[in-house]
């Protein structure tokens, strides 16, 4: 038996611990921080989103079984071990000892086993437990998890906090999906208030359990202790609004700052400007349930028809970087496969595709909103982009929620939706490629039949014994996802995230961490 005490390294064994230290301690404790967020949420069910914007607030509230360090390597998070089985079939968690949930109840491996009850059925990323045979609790502070087949990716998929597997309280097992409108998890900060369009509060968990396993935060784990005495993440959907109340300091802190306001913002002294490179990859998903993006031949036509450049110039301000597919170049996995279909701008090839497809001039529906600019802006350049070539290509405009809510629950009424991939890209192929699978595939197969090619690649990148292997399932499949144009890449830009010289300890990371944040007096 394999045991975990502190961290794990996917594919690798044990990391090392750091020399022991004194644990964090908060240089200043109180205050109020409040944080410009630049879109409203859909929901605080984190469970049931995949979205930036719950992502950005719930995981200040919840907490996972593991989650993932500063280097995006898995780390145990409410657990304080892990033990796999020398046939990969079976993993058992000892839980932490102390953890309370919000409400004051201890939690317990009946919590867990509720919460993993949950996920089956309405997580979002639901697949991630396809392999699981079973999980039961033989003991208050024991949870195990039975496999059907070993799987050498289990526990990076496991780690993700893409969609997590947060712990919640036994009793809101049956709570149907998006209606956990209480949320009571183990995080530093639990909810106050939600006042949809306007702003999110969270307090000081004064009965939070920090894991002393570790003595810093990393990454969305570690050593975690709540600060500030609340947290108000106000929605501010307008660019300049966001950059106006950091510097008058009505906002300490804000997710996304223009790329023209940047020179001015430098030279402010009262402001500290951080930039997060390959923040997302800008793309649109079609509906392939819908005409006409139910014709592949339609749908090669647009993606012929496309000029990344001036679409990618548009969504960012001119901070961006054309990228082919699914992962970063910096990163290990990334591959080029597919890149033939990439950025073509041929018009005279549209109109050949279009021909052969049998388009008549159907109206097409781009599905975007305005909360994000990135994705209005994409939207538009692409309307203006298919108009050129014939398409009778229409904007459907609405709010980031409703646009969520639109492509999650039906496949009538639009044909592409704009969005950007970002947190899952970072975790890695596994995290990202699991939006093209069932039960939430982005492209919207018909009748929720997943393409047999696309999930024979998947199931290779989760299964294959070699990393070699696995990387070339990944491959393959970004290939079949491009070739059959189940989702349009535009390239990725760099977001910059800005905070008052007077916040401390806020340092730039796919989710804006609260803990281990402090405001000092100046």
């Amino acid at each position: 038996m394999r045991k975990i005490v502190f961290t794990l390294l996917a594919g690798v064994g044990l990391a090392t611990t750091a020399a022991h230290a004194a644990p964090f301690v908060c240089p200043a404790k109180g205050g109020d921080f409040v944080f410009g967020q630049e879109a409203n949420i859909n929901t605080l069910d984190q469970m049931t989103s995949s979205t930036i914007s719950t992502r950005n607030i719930a995981m200040n509230m919840y907490e996972s079984l593991m989650t993932r360090d500063d280097n995006n390597n898995p780390i145990l998070e409410l657990a304080e071990s892990m033990t796999e089985s020398p046939d990969h079939l079976t993993f058992v968690f000892k839980l932490r000892s102390g953890v309370h949930f919000h409400n004051g109840k201890p939690m317990t491996s009946a919590d867990v086993m509720a919460s993993f009850d949950r996920y089956s059925k309405v997580g979002n990323q639901r697949s991630t437990l396809d392999n699981v045979k079973s999980w039961d609790a033989p003991d208050a502070s024991t949870f195990t998890i039975h496999m059907k087949v070993a799987q050498p990716t289990f526990i990076e998929a496991l780690s993700s906090f893409s969609v997590p597997i947060v712990i919640i309280p036994a009793e809101n097992r049956d709570v149907p999906a998006q209606q956990l409108t209480n949320p009571i998890g183990t995080g530093p900060f639990q909810l106050v208030e939600s006042v949809p369009g306007s702003f999110v509060k969270v307090k000081r968990f004064d009965g939070y359990s920090p894991n002393t396993a570790f003595e810093q935060r990393t990454g969305f784990g570690g050593y975690k202790q709540a600060c500030l005495n609340t947290v108000t993440f106000r929605i501010v959907t307008e660019p300049g609004a966001r950059v106006a109340g950091l510097k008058t300091g009505e906002l300490q802190g804000v997710e996304d700052l223009p790329t023209k306001s940047l020179p001015d913002l430098k030279k402010d002294a009262n402001v500290s400007v951080l930039p997060l490179n390959n923040w997302w990859i800008q793309l649109a998903s079609p509906n392939t349930s819908a005409a006409p993006t139910d014709n592949l031949l339609f749908r090669k036509a647009v993606q012929a028809a496309l000029d990344m450049d001036e679409i990618m110039d548009a969504a960012s301000d001119g901070n961006y970087k054309l990228n082919v597919g699914f992962q970063y170049p910096n990163q290990p996995t990334y591959t080029d496969s597919g890149k033939e279909t990439y950025n073509r701008h041929n018009a005279d090839l549209a109109k050949k595709l279009l021909t052969e497809a049998g388009y008549k001039g159907e109206p097409v529906i781009l599905l975007t909103n305005k909360d994000y600019p990135p994705m209005y802006n994409s939207a538009l350049v692409m309307q203006q982009q298919l108009q050129a070539v014939g398409v009778n290509a229409q904007m459907k405009v609405v709010d980031w929620p409703t646009s969520v809510q639109l492509w999650q629950n039906t496949a009538e009424g639009w044909n592409f939706f704009f969005t950007g991939w970002g947190t899952q890209p970072a975790l890695g192929s596994l995290a990202t490629m699991q939006f093209l699978v069932q039960p939430n595939a982005t492209y919207k197969p018909k009748a929720g039949i997943d393409d047999p090619e696309v999930l024979a690649a998947w199931q290779d990148m989760n299964n294959q014994p070699a990393v070699a292997d696995r990387q070339a399932a990944f491959a393959r499949m970004q290939a079949l996802v491009l070739e059959k144009a189940y989702a349009l890449p535009f390239g990725s830009f760099t977001k910059v995230q800005g905070v008052r010289a007077n916040v401390g300890g806020f340092a730039p990371f796919r989710i804006p961490r609260m803990a281990n944040v402090w405001l000092t007096a100046r």
